[in-house]
Order: C-alpha cells, then sequence, then structure tokens
C-alpha cells in the first residue's frame, strides 16, 4: 500500500470510515487570521453543507485562510471561485458533506505509527490515526503539517479533532504542499488551469483515477460542478481524471 500524504489504510477507506465528533472549537482558535476577501460567504457556506458536523465551522475556515493564502488569493475571481469550490467539493466526499471528524475503524489506530522515524510516536503509537477535512493521518504527517503549520501536532494530534481552525489548517496544508500521488498540488492543479481532475489525482489518484473507481470520481465531480454553481462560476475543463 502507498504512503500517500494522507493515506487511508485500505483501498476502501473513504467517508464512510471516518467517524463524528460534535465537539465545538475553542473560540479563540477561530479568531486569528481570518481572511475578508474569502470567495465564499456563510451564506453559500451553509448551502453547501446544510447537514454539516457543528465542530466544521464557516469560521473556523476563515480563520485558517491565513495560513496560505495563496488559496483562493491567486489570479482572477472565476479562478479563486473554482478553486474555493474544488477544495470544498473534495473535502465534502472525503467527510459525507462535512459530517465525518476522526476516523470511524479504531482497529487501524495503532497501524499509523511508523516507530522507523526517529522522533517516533510521542503522543502514543494509536494516536495519530486519520482526522481533519482531508485525513491527516500517520505520525510523519502529522510532523509535517505542524512544522509547515508552526503547531506542535506530533505531541498534540488531538488539536486536530477539538480545534476547527487547526483541522482546517491541515487540510489546506495538503491543498497547498502537497501532490500526494500526483504531479502536482491541487491548488497548482487549480490556478496553473490543470482542471479538476487533477485535484482529484493528487488526492486519491492511484485508487480512483485511470478507471480505479469512476463512482467515486463522478461524486467529486458532482460535487464540483454543484459548489461552481453556487459559486456562480464555470466550472471550466478537465473536470475528471
Amino acid at each position: 500500500m502507498r504512503r500517500r500524504i494522507l493515506a487511508l489504510l485500505t483501498a476502501t477507506a473513504s467517508a464512510a470510515t471516518l467517524g463524528l465528533l460534535t465537539l465545538a472549537p475553542p473560540a479563540s482558535a477561530e479568531k486569528a487570521d481570518a481572511r475578508a476577501d474569502f470567495v465564499v460567504s456563510r451564506a453559500q457556506f451553509d448551502q453547501m453543507f446544510p447537514s454539516r458536523n457543528a465542530f466544521y465551522t464557516y469560521d473556523g475556515l476563515n480563520a485558517a485562510l491565513g495560513a496560505y493564502p495563496e488559496f483562493t488569493g491567486t489570479g482572477s475571481d472565476t479562478v479563486r471561485k473554482q478553486e474555493a469550490a474544488a477544495f470544498l467539493a473534495n473535502v465534502s466526499h472525503e467527510t459525507g458533506g462535512l459530517v465525518h471528524v476522526v476516523e470511524q475503524n479504531t482497529a487501524n489506530y495503532p497501524h499509523y505509527c511508523d516507530s522507523s522515524q526517529p522522533y517516533g510516536c510521542p503522543a502514543g503509537t494509536d494516536k495519530y490515526y486519520g482526522r481533519g477535512p482531508i485525513q491527516l493521518s500517520w505520525n510523519f504527517n502529522y510532523k509535517a503539517a505542524g512544522d509547515s503549520l508552526g503547531i506542535d501536532l506530533l505531541h498534540h494530534p488531538d488539536l486536530v479533532q477539538n480545534d476547527a481552525a487547526v483541522a482546517w489548517k491541515t487540510g489546506l496544508w495538503y491543498w497547498n504542499t502537497q501532490t500526494g500521488p500526483g504531479t502536482m498540488t491541487p491548488h497548482r492543479a487549480m490556478v496553473d488551469g490543470a482542471g479538476f481532475g487533477q485535484t482529484i489525482r493528487s488526492i486519491n489518484g492511484s485508487l480512483e483515477c485511470d478507471g480505479g473507481n469512476p463512482a467515486q470520481v463522478q461524486s467529486r465531480i458532482d460535487n464540483y460542478t454543484k459548489f461552481s454553481q453556487i459559486l456562480g462560476v464555470d466550472p471550466g475543463t478537465g473536470l475528471s481524471c
């Protein structure tokens, strides 16, 4: 099994393998780094996710935007809205419409500790299971994301399920910095005009693209076209992978 940065342990891992939390994030976490020019309004966010978990707040997402200002801050208004739709479409697919926060199959939890890493698993060998809007898993990914964000996620992985802004930041970390099984980050795929299909490839391409799971690919595309319509933007070309 490949180790894509946000790997699931099995080929069947999807939104169905994530669990439900209703924890509210600390209020202070939602105040910092908010960006007034976010291309998705609160009303549009609510329209996209009418049944979302209370954990995944609009304010938490807005507070996370400052970590990667290039996200929905690059290019024309059309490109910025397309990128927002693409990110939220993939997130919706991964979490069942922003319902699931953590991986449900607790039997998998001890598998995400790579003891060969020199820093080990200081929070416990069963503490690096999948969490967040684009599932963050494995101790080395918690460290990499935490180092990028300036948050000690290696020692405090529970922040990803207890603090909405941190959870959103880990999703944006992947989106803006990781290529996964693809050849470009999802951010570059959208701002460089490669198309939505390349974001799918970067997130789960080895399992879904090139005929691997066309139903899952179509689900992501359906989300993207729906969210693009909500934002009033043409989805563009290159939708599939």
